[in-house]
């Protein structure tokens, strides 16, 4: 059974996301579109493979980029959104080659594709994780932020509804992050013990290979999670908030901690105490630590196109990219952006980055 397995003008936007002090702050200081920049590409066409919840903005993005670059194209057949451990896969082992590569988990790019396949990476957005439920199950009447995890447990136990959707975690960062979620509101809110609900979904002890229980959980593809909650196919689904937000779905949010969204010195120490292993793409085995939800983009060293992956990191980190992200509270976009290698990043973006922090620096 498979285990569960990614001239300037200036202006001044603030973008932030508070969650009990606990979220993300963006601000902007934008040098304007480049799309009349010497360095972008002219008559190339933008490849883009990206993790799966960016599927619904970064073609606005490279819509909009086009509009403005005269002479390049970015057509929908470029573009290709998947799990984020098979887009870091079909770079360094089938040989893809796109000018723009994203991921869900900031710790990919640097693991899996640096430095042969890419020199720099740049963490753009965060969302936490939240969960998903057809409202209209009376088993989750009354659910919220404190009791979701025991309601959750107590509806895919009970006969007649639906399971719950889980993801392959050695494909898709969602699938180990989930995992996390679980666990960290059975320590906060379940007695202090990690296994109190993520027992009952999974098979295998927390840190070992989790597999789905068949009798409570269903593995799918996480493409496929708004058209399964719509018909019914599943009563419910750990995800990112942009995934539900995007998709118009019902979701109660987590606590910053528990939604993989806190920085602070609490939640990193929480953390720390986690890990689950998941399955290499030989064959062997690796372990996972729960880290804040952040996702990175990068320009392949292969990337066709360099300048104009480029181009489309720039624009993704302008306002007008905020915006994109931003739109119903889907993402918290970050600018500057962070780097983990400052001085690979292209000049064109180099006014664009800052340093990770070292909090997230030091889970690389």
């Amino acid at each position: 059974m498979a285990a569960a397995t990614a001239v300037w003008v200036a202006i001044v936007v603030v973008v932030a996301a508070l969650v009990g002090g606990l979220g993300f702050y963006a601000g902007y200081a934008y040098r304007g579109s480049p799309a009349g920049s010497p360095s972008a590409t002219v008559n190339s066409t933008l490849s883009v493979l990206g993790a799966g919840t960016l599927s619904p903005i970064f073609p606005q993005i490279a819509e909009t980029l086009v509009n403005e670059t005269p002479g390049i194209s970015a057509p929908s057949a470029a573009q290709t959104y998947e799990g984020s451990i098979d887009v870091t896969t079909a770079i360094n082992s089938l040989g893809a080659k796109v000018d723009v590569a994203a991921v869900a988990d900031y710790r990919l790019i640097p693991k899996m594709l640096e430095t042969q396949y890419a020199s720099y990476e740049v963490v753009f957005a965060s969302t936490p994780e939240a969960l998903v439920y057809n409202a209209s199950l009376p088993e989750f009447n009354g659910i919220n932020t404190t009791n979701w995890a025991a309601k959750l447990v107590s509806a895919v136990t009970t006969s007649g509804v639906p399971k719950i959707a889980v993801w392959n975690a050695s494909t898709d960062p969602n699938g180990y992050n989930e995992i996390f979620s679980l666990e960290l509101q059975g320590m906060l809110y379940g007695g202090g013990n990690v296994s109190t609900y993520y027992s009952a979904l999974y098979h295998g002890a927390p840190g070992s290979l989790a597999v789905p229980n068949s009798a409570t959980s269903i593995l799918e593809k996480e493409s496929q999670a708004a058209t399964l909650i719509d018909t019914g196919v599943v009563s419910s689904l750990i995800t990112y908030r942009a995934y539900a937000v995007l998709n118009h779905l019902a979701y109660v949010p987590f606590d910053p901690i528990v939604g993989l969204y806190a920085n602070n010195t609490t939640a990193l120490h929480d953390y720390a105490e986690l890990s689950t292993t998941i399955l290499t793409s030989t064959g062997g085995t690796t372990t996972v630590a729960p880290a804040p939800v952040l996702f990175s983009v990068t320009v392949p060293s292969n990337a066709p196109n360099p300048s104009l992956g480029a181009a489309f990191i720039h624009l993704l980190l302008s306002p007008e990219g905020a915006a994109m992200l931003s739109e119903d509270g889907a993402f918290t976009p970050i600018f500057p952006g962070w780097t983990d290698q400052p001085s690979e990043v292209p000049s064109v973006l180099a006014p664009d980055v800052v340093p990770l922090p070292g909090w997230a620096a030091a889970a690389l």
